[in-house]
């Protein structure tokens, strides 16, 4: 009864389940219920072969990946996410409409029997049945049917018999293109022999590397043949180099003062209420979790030391500003420690030409300090520092092994509120203050909150960019960049395969921007990983060879490399002449022809003290037994060698192996097979990407 009650409970599941599946295949092949969707953009935000891929289509697939990967995580994807599934959902339209074209052309068709039996056969798919298994793996099959034709569940029925007719569908396609996929019998016994047969055998290596450089002579002509031989390897294929804005995704003062209310609401309404569970609070507004922790004065910021100094134990205070964010503290008192931290103020000069001229200038700021002028003001007016010369020098606390050590021994040796003579490092000279010196830790709870940008300053971002975008296509890139205070930045060179654009980040249709496009021509908003960029084609550069002159040097080794090779040739090939069928001579014509041993090794396996190598493992499989091979060209250079023993082929125990190698063997080859077809059929469609419009990807 228990078992029985646990699977009529998760009977209702079985909607959930099949609704659930109204994955990819689904949203983006019923088109009744994209058009049932109704409102919204009609506008098309692509096509593949001509066949429409309208916005709503495509963001319903969108929504749906968003919604999966919220339940699978528990959290909200962000941007950088959100891009991510845009870029998959893309891809799986594509391939599924290039599907669904083929499976039409070839007339590929799924009866309703075949639904049938896949749904009420001996196996049912396991998106149908894993709710109505129990924990030891028995199928209820009872529970299954009752579900199955159950009129609640009609429409999750009806979604999972589409979903098992575009699966069907998708598989005869695939069935149909792999038909030709053969494995040989003579694939089936190299992989058998590969993995079974056992050699050993000793080697003479003639190395190359033990030919000197100063030893071959090579002449431009050499060079220049080689160069004529390889041409294709120094191809620089087109190039393009953009110059562009960028629009950076940053939070905005308003973001920041909407994180600050918040917390200050927070500690408010804990005020009012003195029966507040600050742990429960946390949990609540907090995005980082509860903790009690006893923390170093360096991990809080100087408002908050000041606070702590002023509060009383249990006092909630903040909010104050952390890397993190804003955060509220409740104070619960402080400790002592003997992990001393300092906090300093300092003004860096480094700004006039050299160290002579910098430490006069320092002296004379230094003088005008303790003639009684402000350290802030000075600090402000004269520090190189930008983080702390606009606070008026302020570094806050620290602790030692956080600063250089010149800095960090006059800190720590400096009397507080005393001005320090001028201390140099590698940055500059530095005039030192130290403001405050502590010896205590602090016992707080926290409420994180960190600052996001909001939809709001994230659209004022976008809004800019596609105001300067429409102004610079009008008038002058350059110009209103400059009129706007813009910086206008440039890319190096980069090609049409490159994996991204340097300075700018990874996007696909940036860079067909950029080849389909001629030079000055300025683009729309695109977005990159930092914000939005609008970008200006400044330079083209069509395919070239790289020069002759240019790779001398670079030709140079490989051509000495090559004639070594020759050298050696000529220097094994007279040693194999010599030595007959007795490997051990070679050492009386050099003592460093030494004979090795490789130890036992399989083919597809590595050599003992050599590695793989190709060469060495195909000469040791047909050579006969203790038979001395001719000088074999491998990666280290000329081996001769002798096979002294190698297991026999065993044909009882290919016989038991062979059709598990050949399906191994044939599913290897079919998942290559498929991968290569269907790049092949993606590469070849006509794909019209407008995805930019929408979405500035």
């Amino acid at each position: 009864m228990g078992m029985m009650a646990k699977m009529r409970s998760l009977a209702p599941a079985f909607i959930l389940t099949v609704g659930g599946l109204f994955v990819l295949f689904m949203v983006i092949s019923d088109s009744n219920v994209l058009e049932a969707l109704g409102g919204g953009r009609n506008n098309n935000i692509g096509s593949v072969n001509g066949e429409e891929i309208t916005y709503q289509e495509f963001q319903t697939a969108v929504d749906q990946q968003i919604e999966n990967q919220k339940q699978q995580t528990g959290q909200d994807p962000d941007e950088t996410q959100i891009d991510q599934i845009r870029e998959q959902v893309w891809d799986a339209i594509v391939t599924q409409k290039v599907f669904a074209q083929l499976i039409k052309k070839y007339g590929i068709t799924i009866t309703d029997q075949e639904i049938k039996d896949a749904i009420l056969g001996e196996n049912p798919p396991d998106f149908l049945k894993q709710n109505f298994v129990d924990s030891l793996g028995n199928f209820n099959r009872q529970l299954y049917e009752q579900a199955i034709f159950d009129p609640q569940n009609k429409a999750a029925l009806i979604q999972a018999e589409d979903y098992i007719r575009q699966s069907k569908l998708t598989q005869k396609l695939q069935s149909m293109v792999l038909a030709s996929v053969n494995v040989g019998e003579d694939e089936v016994e190299k992989r058998f022999i590969d993995q079974n047969t056992n050699i050993e055998a000793e080697y003479i290596l003639f190395d190359v590397n033990k030919i000197k450089d100063a030893d071959v002579n090579i002449t431009d002509g050499d060079l220049k043949a080689y160069y004529d031989k390889n041409l294709n390897t120094y191809k620089i294929p087109p190039q393009r180099k953009l110059k562009f804005v960028l629009f950076q995704n940053v939070a905005s003062a308003e973001d920041s003062q909407m994180v600050y209310k918040n917390l200050l609401n927070v500690k408010n309404s804990i005020e009012a209420d003195d029966t507040a569970n600050f742990s429960q609070l946390v949990s609540i507004y907090s995005e980082t979790p509860y903790s009690k922790d006893t923390l170093a004065v360096n991990m809080f910021s100087s408002e908050a030391i000041s606070a702590f100094h002023k509060a009383s134990v249990g006092e909630v205070v903040g909010p104050f500003t952390s890397p993190q964010g804003y955060v509220l503290y409740k104070y619960f008192g402080s400790v002592p420690t003997n992990e001393i931290s300092v906090r300093a103020s300092h003004i860096l000069i480094n700004q006039f030409g050299n160290d002579e001229n910098n430490l006069a200038e320092a002296n004379k700021i230094y003088q005008r300090l303790i003639a009684g002028e402000n350290f802030e003001k000075l600090a402000k007016e004269f520090s190189q520092d930008p983080g702390s010369g606009s606070k008026g020098g302020d570094l806050g606390y620290f602790s030692k092994g956080m600063m250089v050590k010149e800095f960090e021994d006059a800190c720590f040796s400096g009397a507080v509120g005393v001005v320090q003579k001028p201390v140099k490092t590698t940055y500059g000279y530095h005039i030192i203050k130290v403001t405050d010196r502590a010896d205590r830790k602090y016992i707080v709870e926290k409420i994180v909150n960190a600052v996001k940008q909001s939809a709001s300053s994230r659209d004022r971002i976008f809004n800019a960019a596609n105001d300067f975008s429409y102004l610079a296509k009008k008038n002058d890139f350059e110009t209103e960049a400059k009129i706007m205070n813009y910086t206008v930045r440039e890319t190096p060179l980069f090609t049409e395969q490159a994996p991204s654009i340097p300075t700018l980040g990874n996007n696909k249709r940036l860079v067909k921007f950029a080849f389909e496009n001629s030079i000055n021509t300025v683009s729309d908003v695109f977005k990159v990983a930092n914000g939005y960029v609008v970008a200006k084609i400044s330079e083209i550069e069509n395919e070239k060879f790289r020069p002759f002159d240019e790779l001398k040097e670079q030709i140079k080794h490989a051509v000495i490399r090559e004639k070594k090779f020759e050298v050696l040739k000529k220097t094994a090939d007279d040693v194999y002449k010599k030595i007959g069928s007795d490997l051990t001579k070679a050492a009386a014509i050099d003592s460093n022809y030494k004979v090795h041993q490789t130890g036992n090794f399989t083919p597809q396996g590595t050599i003992p003290s050599i590695g793989r190598d190709y060469a060495f493992v195909n000469t040791a499989l047909k050579l006969k037994l203790n038979t001395v091979s001719e000088p074999i060209k491998a990666a280290r250079g000329y081996y001769i060698l002798k096979v002294t023993k190698r297991s026999e082929f065993n044909k009882e125990a290919f016989d038991s192996q062979s059709t598990a190698i050949r399906n191994s063997l044939m599913q290897e080859k079919r998942g290559r097979f498929l991968n290569q077809w269907v790049s092949e059929i993606k590469e070849n469609a006509k794909v019209v990407d407008n995805r930019h419009l929408f979405f500035q990807q």
